[in-house]
């Protein structure tokens, strides 16, 4: 009995995931597909280019020697400046300190020594940091190549926007694509419910920053990002979301968002009755958010399409 139980669960399963990839519901997974190389245009600028304005990017780093390097080599191929990259390690006994000491001549600041955790290292590498436009990327994602020149000339054309982000390509530990998450234009009000913002590809104003209170909350360890989101929205930001494919996160069995899912529950609850007065049931969470899902869905396919028909200079990926 406990065989067949098991074989109808999978099958179940196994349907569930028929049913979204023909959908076209992909946000939320870390997994839409089987591994293939990363699908980037060939012809992407790569020159060089100086923006009007600084950028500060920190990288909170522990234990990630496999990963590191590659993730400052993704912002290094940027070939953008000004930028301040700071790289803040917790105390690794894995090498990653050793091996990020080797890209000194790229980095503006970085130390090693034991901190609190992520939210920790991040508020320290934000203390040093002097940039107009402010963002962090994990020790495990990556930057996709000219995205911050995008960024940076998004938000020089639009001085009354104050927080952007983009799409996201989702990577496995070997670097290969298994899903993507295209989003649909930005709600203030599903912040409440739900955070879809992929936090590798956000960047804001150094304006808004003081004004909402210069620090990552510590007593987060897994939805700091969101609680940030939250801030910023009561502060009054003005949002946009940009139809690029920004950054790639890396999904892995080693990462927080693996190991610590549990207490990333009880965070993102905390998150919910501060916005809602309560924390909604799984039911109530899903029809709220449907409208959402369903533009996502929409935009998903029209993604989908302008790969059989790809439009002149398309900067989406």
């Amino acid at each position: 009995m406990q065989l067949d139980r098991l074989a109808n669960l999978q099958n179940i399963s196994r349907l569930k995931r028929i049913l979204r990839q023909l959908s076209g519901y992909r946000l939320g997974q870390l997994e839409a597909y089987a591994p293939r190389p990363i699908g980037l245009p060939s012809d992407l600028d790569t020159e060089p280019y100086t923006s009007p304005l600084k950028f500060s990017l920190v990288t909170p780093v522990r234990d990630q020697i496999n990963f590191v390097g590659q993730t400052i080599e993704s912002v290094i191929r940027q070939r953008f400046s000004p930028l301040e990259y700071i790289v803040m390690d917790g105390g690794s006994t894995d090498g990653t300190a050793e091996l990020v000491a080797q890209y000194d001549e790229h980095l503006s600041h970085f130390e090693s020594q034991k901190d609190e955790g992520q939210a920790d290292a991040i508020n320290k590498g934000f203390a040093r940091a002097s940039g107009d436009i402010l963002g962090w990327l994990n020790a495990d994602d990556l930057l996709l190549p000219g995205a911050l020149e995008y960024v940076a000339r998004f938000f020089a054309s639009h001085p009354d926007v104050d927080v952007v982000y983009g799409d996201r390509i989702i990577i496995d530990a070997e670097g290969n694509e298994i899903g993507r998450w295209i989003l649909p234009s930005h709600s203030d009000w599903v912040l409440s419910w739900v955070d879809y913002i992929p936090q590798e590809t956000l960047f804001w104003r150094r304006s808004l920053w003081e004004r909402v209170g210069p620090y990552v909350d510590t007593s987060f360890n897994f939805a700091m990002d969101w609680e940030l989101l939250v801030r910023f929205r009561e502060f009054g930001a003005r949002f946009r979301h940009l139809p690029r494919y920004i950054g790639a996160f890396r999904a892995h069995s080693d990462q927080k968002t693996t190991a610590q899912i549990s207490l990333g529950r009880t965070e993102m609850n905390r998150i919910r009755a501060r916005c809602l007065g309560y924390a909604p049931s799984t039911a109530a969470l899903r029809l709220a958010v449907a409208p959402y899902l369903l533009r996502h869905v929409a935009r998903e396919w029209q993604w989908r399409l302008s790969q059989v028909f790809p439009a002149k200079n398309d900067l989406s990926l």
